[in-house]
Order: structure tokens, then sequence, then C-alpha cells
């Protein structure tokens, strides 16, 4: 009996009333698929020839837990546990497409299947396969097509290497936007069109050489032939606006002295890797300079003598030079600068980079924020609103951070009583924002860039609560933070279970704080170990390194060789065993920083590190148990 035509009214309304289908996810990243490490190794082996033989040790009748990490090319986060952090099989002879079973090694950061024989195109959902990759190695194959401009959703990519293939078209410009990318290969394809601009100012020319059809900076000057007709009028534009532009010039110089240097300024600094994405221009800088921002004030919460205005902060950082940028905290978040006031004092003044709250609930979390006030946490001063523009001002620390200070070479002051005197003092103020309240204060955020240090090397944590206040991708995620949306993080210091679960932990914070204590007893860098000391062939980061070395007995092997047979072994290994139990994979197992400070104290007895802060009581959230 067909249906009455009421009731297909009624269906129609409903189907008129109903929300629009959810979209789908990319072509290789089916929906809910849950990561399988063993079943991703799997795939390579079956969908890729191997006509060496190199994968034939990879048999998959054990399946307990850690048994891939011996497999030949494989490094696991940990050896108890079947995750892939590394996939490195260069040079393996491998034959056919990039396999599509890498969706399932979601946890993987470093992807290495360079001068094999693999073909066909980069499928477009590489990065949603997987999106924590930081080391992206393709050269050296018969890869061909065009470069995917989903690329850019590898968020955390420090090195793309995919020179020595077949690629064709044009670079994507969205490629400018991996605003982590420290290395870029794309040399010997067939790559034509003129090379993105900001990609073109960041690499040299080696990047992008034995593309014949390439065009552009660094390459060449200009792309195109000769001057005709249409080149010629584009010339004469060009010289119309550049005596325009050169006339707004000297309107703004007697605003901020040495503008025009700043354009060279910019460039020195992104060569040192000292600016952000953030930072290309000034443009913020000279909207600063208009006569009605010049006046706003700086809120202080302590009375000053003198009023501050942002004028006295434009002349205290030469109208925010990128030659006053310093380390403190995250970069990526706000980039700093060192401001030296007329009357000689030095603060630091951070600008966000995006802040999605209201002025009002901003100016309620300034006044949150500056009330915590503890020996070891760097203190928020004050804070400037002008228009868009977020500042905010803290006392400055003349030392530095102390990812800085441990590059410094040939630094003297960091014996060991120094490294264990600093991991004590940042311990102390770490556990007193998650024990000294009722409800635990997150950082969310630490790495040795955000411990900073005073004239006289005491540590001092900073970028408390920025977590609240900023976002990393404008535009992006609505009004979320990135940093309760798994966009936190230095790369190096994240905790595993943020792969899974990217919400904020205290045992989160305890795990960067364990690979900081790695970082003072190695004198290595969270992301990367030396080759000096590991060689050409490791491309794990520091806890992959301390974690081979304890499972194959030779952890003393990782102490820097400037500590080493001078007295204090006892004190290092037991500083060593406090870094491993902060780093447990499983967040319950972790210490919490309460016991990671005693333990620290007691270490350090008799070396000015046990001192007791009684006005600062830690009495909350002290049960190891907590997950929060």
């Amino acid at each position: 009996m067909p249906p009455s035509p009421l009731l297909l009214l009624l269906l129609l309304a409903l189907a008129l009333t109903l929300p629009p289908a959810a979209p789908q996810p990319p072509p290789g990243s089916p929906p809910g698929r849950q990561e399988d490490d063993a079943r991703c190794l799997r795939g390579v082996k079956t969908g890729l020839k191997d006509p060496d033989g190199r994968l034939s040790s990879w048999t998959f009748t054990n399946t307990s837990a850690g048994a891939v990490c011996d497999f030949s090319g494989v490094n696991c986060w940990n050896p108890q546990e079947s995750r892939v952090i590394a996939l490195s099989l260069s040079g393996f002879g491998l034959q056919g497409p990039v396999p599509s079973s890498l969706q399932y090694c979601l946890s993987a950061n470093t992807l290495d299947f360079s001068n094999n024989a693999l073909d066909g195109p980069i499928p477009p959902a590489l990065c949603d396969w997987i999106p924590f990759v930081v080391n992206l190695d393709l050269s050296g194959n018969r890869l061909s097509g065009a470069l995917p401009s989903e690329l850019a959703n590898c968020r955390f990519l420090n090195s793309l290497k995919l020179n020595d293939n077949a690629f064709t078209g044009q670079i994507p410009a969205s490629l400018a936007r991996l605003d982590r990318l420290k290395s870029l290969d794309l040399s010997g394809n067939r790559l034509d069109g003129q090379i993105p601009s900001q990609l073109g100012s960041a690499f040299s020319k080696d990047s992008f050489s034995a593309n014949p059809g390439l065009c552009g900076h660094p390459v060449s000057s200009r792309c195109g032939g000769g001057l005709g007709g249409a080149g010629l009028g584009i010339v004469i534009a060009a010289g119309v606006l550049g005596a325009a532009a050169s006339l707004l010039l000297a309107f703004f110089l007697w605003r901020c002295t040495g503008k025009t240097k700043a354009g060279r300024r910019r460039r020195q600094g992104r060569d040192s890797g000292v600016t952000t994405a953030a930072e290309e221009g000034s443009w913020w800088a000279e909207r600063l300079q208009a006569a009605h921002n010049r006046l706003a004030p700086v809120s202080l919460f302590q009375q000053p003598i003198v009023k501050v205005k942002l004028a006295d902060l434009l002349a205290a950082t030469q109208c925010f030079s990128t030659t006053h940028i310093v380390v403190a905290g995250s970069s990526r978040a706000g980039t700093a600068y060192r401001a030296v006031l007329r009357d000689g004092s030095a603060l630091t003044v951070k600008r966000l980079h995006s802040c999605p709250l209201s002025e009002k609930a901003f100016r309620s979390e300034m006044g949150r924020i500056g009330q915590l006030r503890h020996p070891n946490i760097v203190p928020l001063l004050g804070f400037c609103v002008v228009e868009e523009e977020r500042l905010l001002v803290y006392k400055h620390m003349e030392s530095g951070a102390l990812s800085k200070v441990m590059k410094e070479p040939g630094e003297t002051l960091l014996d060991w009583a120094t490294r264990l005197r600093i991991a004590a003092g940042a311990a102390r103020g770490l556990a007193w924002l998650h024990h000294g309240f009722q409800v635990p204060q997150v950082h969310q955020n630490l790495s040795s860039s955000a411990v900073l240090l005073d004239e006289d090397y005491e540590a001092r944590i900073t970028d408390v609560g920025l977590t609240r206040l900023v976002r990393m991708a404008p535009g992006e995620g609505g009004d979320t933070s990135p940093f309760l949306n798994g966009d936190f993080g230095e790369f190096g210091y994240v905790a595993p279970e943020y792969a899974s679960n990217p919400v904020g932990t205290m045992k989160g914070d305890t795990y960067a704080f364990g690979v900081i204590l790695f970082e003072l007893v190695t004198g290595q860098e969270a992301a990367t170990v030396s080759s000096d000391v590991v060689g050409e062939g490791f491309k794990g980061t520091l806890v992959d390194w301390v974690f081979q070395l304890k499972s194959s007995g030779r952890i003393a092997d990782a102490v820097d060789k400037s500590l080493s047979g001078k007295g204090h072994d006892a004190e290092i290994s037991e500083f060593l065993k406090v870094a491993f139990q902060c780093i447990v994979a499983r967040p319950k197992e972790r210490i919490s920083m309460y016991r990671v400070y005693h333990s620290l104290k007691t270490i350090g007895r008799g070396r000015d590190v046990s001192e007791q802060f009684d006005e600062f009581p830690l009495a909350y959230n002290k049960d190891d148990s907590d997950t929060m």
C-alpha cells in the first residue's frame, strides 16, 4: 500500500529540519580508526615489495607488548610498549606506493623511507595518518605527481626532505604555514613556477636546486622573460608605488627610529631562528605608534612611583625591534622582548600572537595570574591592552632561559651543584602550582625555554596561565585555545597520552619536567640528540635515547661528560631515577611534583637546595594516584 500524501509531507518536513551530515574524513582516514602499530607495520610489509628481504625479520607471531620494537628500522616510545615513534627504513630497497597502513601508526613522529624505490604520488591524507610527524624524509625515490597542499597539515614538521624524486607542478604556497620547519629540500625534481616568497626567504638556493622550471628568489632574480609592453607597464607602476612608499617611509621615520632597517633585522632574526611566523611584519608595531595608542596606560599590579604608558614600552624596545627579542617561554604563544626603561631597569614584554578572550575576560585572567607570587615563578607585573594587541609585562630574568644557557659553548657556571639547584628550584615552583591550591594550576606548556634564570641562576617558571589566553592559529577552532585542543607543548616535552587524550593534566606537566631533568643531566636538547654523541643514524628524541641506553644497561653513557668522574656519581644516579619516574608511559604511575621536589631536595641536601619556604605550603593533591 503506497504511503499517504500526508505521511510524505511529514517525512519531507522532518528531512528539512535535520542537520547536515558530518563531513567525511579525508581518503584513507576512516572514521573512528584506532592506533594499531602492529597493523601499521604489517601493512607496510605486505604493501611493499622487499626484494632484498630487509623486512623478513618482521614476524608478528609474538603479540606481547613491545614485540615490534625489536623490528629492524623501528623505534618505539619505550621498549615495553608497541607504540612506534620512528620508522626509519632508509636504503631498504623497498618498492611500491606509500603504504596506506601508516594511518595506524598515529604516534609516529619520524618517517624515513629515503633511498628506496617508492613510486606514485604522496597521499594527500598523509598528514592525517601521522599528524604528529616531525621528520619526513621521502628523498631518493621515484615518487611523482604534484606536491599535495595538504602537507601543510603536518603542523609539527621540523624537517621535510622530498629531493631526488620526479615531482611536477608548482610548490604549494601552503607550505609557508609550516612555522616549525627548519630544514627543507625539494631539489632534484621537475617542479616549476615561482617559489613562494616566504619559503624563498627562509631557505637557501640548495633547497630548490636542480628544478629547471623554478624561478624567483633564491634561484633567480625574477620570473618570466624580457620586458614587453605589459612588463614595462609593470616596471613603471612599480616605480610609482616605490616613490609613494618612500614618502610614507619618510613620514614614519620620526615615529620610530630605525624603521628603514626593520626588514633587514627581521631577516637576520629569522636566519638566527629567533622570530616566528607571527613576527613577519612590523605592521602591528607601526599601528601602536598612533598618537592615541601611545598614551594607553600599562596596568601594573603594584602602584608605581611613575605611571608607565605604552610609549615607554615602545621606547624601551625600540618600537619592538627584533634585536630586542629574547627567549622567555613559548615563542609560539607570543614573542618576548627585553625592555630597558629610562631609569635603567629591565622588563620582559610578551606580545601574545592571538587572544580569543574579550577585554573583560582578559583583564579578569590578568588579575588572577598577577596574584601568583612565589620565589620560583616569574612574576607578572602588569599588562597593556591596545586595540587587538595584548602585551604582558614580566620581571626580566637577567641570565635568560635554561634552554639558551645550556647551548652556550664553554659554559662554566653550570657545574653539577648549579644544575641540581636549578632542578630543585624549578620543581619547587611547579610543585607549588600543583599542590599549593585546592584547584591545581596546570602549566601545559613546560619546557627548558619556560625555565628562566635570574642573575644568581635561581630558576623561575614563566608562561604560567598562558594556556587560557592564547590560541596558535587565529580563526581556527573558534574561540577554543589549542592548548586545550591538542596543539600545546613543545616537541620532545609532550606526554604520550596527549596523542589520544589532549587534555592538560598535572601528570603531563610532570612528564615535561622529567624531560627537563634529562636535559640538565645530559646536556642535550629535548627534540634532538647531538650526532656527535649518538652518531648519524639515530633520529629519535632525548627520551628515546635515554630509554635506549637504559634498556641496554648503559645509562651512565647519557651523563654529560663535563659532570662525570667528579665525585657526584651517586647524586647523579639518584637524579636519573627521579627523571625516569617522571616519564613513565602510564600517567597513573608517574610520581607527583610534590614527590619530585622532595626527592630533589633530599639529593641536594648540603648543597643549598634544601631550604624550606614555609609561607608556600604544599597541602593539596599530593597523592600520586591522581590523574589531574
